[in-house]
């Protein structure tokens, strides 16, 4: 009896150690306090040497970040030899591996994207408590590439040229590898549309973009890198370490070059976790039906393209509403907008710069860009039907 007692605890033993031995080790918890931020350099196109400028004031920013629990890897993609580098600043020095190199590709391709995100996101060896994202490129806001897609951030011309649609960047956040971000800046032009910025809403706490064209050198790296790895409101330093650099030299575009910009620029974050419950004022308070090409004369646009270099349109939200609401209205839809920018961050020069229209005046600006749809541009209209913004937000009421 005895035996077939012990026989009986030693195979349910054996079972249990096997069931061990089979199942996966238990990760280690990040470190506390550390962060990850990956730069996607998407610059095989006309900003290849923009772009290496920037590495290089990203190795000088990296060399004043002394936390020893953060990662900064940088893609880079600048008309050649596409590659992922880790930075790291050991004991006051910068140290650089280089951690893949890549065949000549599209970057701005879906897969290839997601290829170099799990390259990142899915090394243990950088498993963070919190996670930033910065894109780097041309961008055009929501608007597609080609009608009537929805929108795109992101061109490589390496082999033809290719654009990154909003709808795949949504695609490439969504995959299982993918952190949810502490904050995502965009360093390309016109990005701060709340189109966009409503599309990304479920991947990060903070989006920061500018609704102009950014300036041709992009963010001070050298400024800004130490910001993204601070404490506490970090998306509000990285705000203000793109801002201030470009405010202190300001000078209404007088004796402006790509090495003394002087020419201004304007930075807004929102908080996306307001984003739904801006949507959901804005439906309730829109009237029916609106005359597109009456408002489009009656709100700021922030592009300054001529219709022959490619106008969108990408209308000042605040002002729009303000159009569109009675006083009451407009006041109690003022509330719910503030706390999407609770920070609050909305900072700009007093003019900002276009390539197409010269120096402008940011008066009565507010921060977040919206499109009008025209009667003139049926594909563009198509297009913006087919946001999540539209849709969420009840535009269809207005006829549009």
């Amino acid at each position: 009896m005895k035996s077939r007692l012990f026989l009986l605890l030693w195979m349910c033993c054996s079972v249990l150690l096997t069931a061990c031995e089979n199942e996966d080790p238990i990760p280690e918890p990040p470190v506390a306090g550390s962060r990850t931020v990956l730069a996607y350099l998407a610059s095989d196109n006309s900003l290849s040497s923009f772009a290496l400028a920037d590495l290089e004031e990203i190795r000088l920013g990296m060399e004043k970040v002394s936390a020893n629990n953060v990662h900064l890897l940088v893609y880079i993609d600048s008309n050649s030899s596409p590659r992922l580098i880790e930075l790291k600043n050991e004991g006051g020095e910068l140290v650089e591996n280089t951690v893949k190199t890549y065949e000549n590709r599209n970057s701005v391709g879906v897969a290839e994207t997601l290829e170099v995100f799990d390259d990142v996101f899915k090394n243990s060896d950088y498993r963070a408590e919190s996670y930033g994202l910065i894109y780097w490129s041309h961008g055009d806001g929501w608007i597609p590439n080609p009608l009537p897609s929805t929108k795109w951030v992101g061109q490589d011309t390496g082999s033809g040229t290719h654009y990154m649609n909003i709808e795949d960047l949504v695609t490439i956040l969504s995959a299982d590898a993918v952190p949810h971000f502490d904050f995502v800046l965009f360093d390309a032009c016109f990005m701060q549309s709340i189109e966009v910025a409503y599309a990304l809403r479920s991947f990060t706490d903070y989006y920061i973009g500018s609704p102009t064209e950014i300036p041709g050198p992009g963010a001070r790296y050298d400024v800004l890198v130490p910001a993204l790895f601070s404490d506490g409101e970090a998306a509000l330093k990285v705000a203000t370490a793109y801002y201030e650099p470009y405010e202190e030299i300001y000078n209404d575009g007088r004796g402006m070059s790509n090495t003394n910009w002087t020419g201004g620029v304007s930075v807004c974050v929102l908080k996306c976790a307001e984003l739904e419950t801006l949507a959901s004022i804005t439906r309730q308070l829109l009237p029916e039906n609106a005359n597109g090409d009456e408002l489009r004369s009656l709100v700021f646009d922030y592009d300054k393209r001529s219709l022959r270099s490619g106008h969108v349109g990408y209308y000042d939200f605040v002002q729009l509403m303000q159009q569109l609401t009675d006083a009451s209205g407009f006041a109690a839809w003022k509330q719910v907008y503030d706390m999407a920018m609770p920070l609050p961050y909305w900072k700009h020069t007093p003019k900002n710069y276009s390539a197409f229209g010269g120096m402008f005046s940011m008066e009565g600006s507010n921060g977040v860009s919206h499109y009008i749809p025209s009667a003139s541009k049926q594909s563009a209209a198509a297009a913006f039907r087919s946001t999540d913004w539209y849709k969420s937000a009840g535009l269809s009421k207005l006829g549009w």
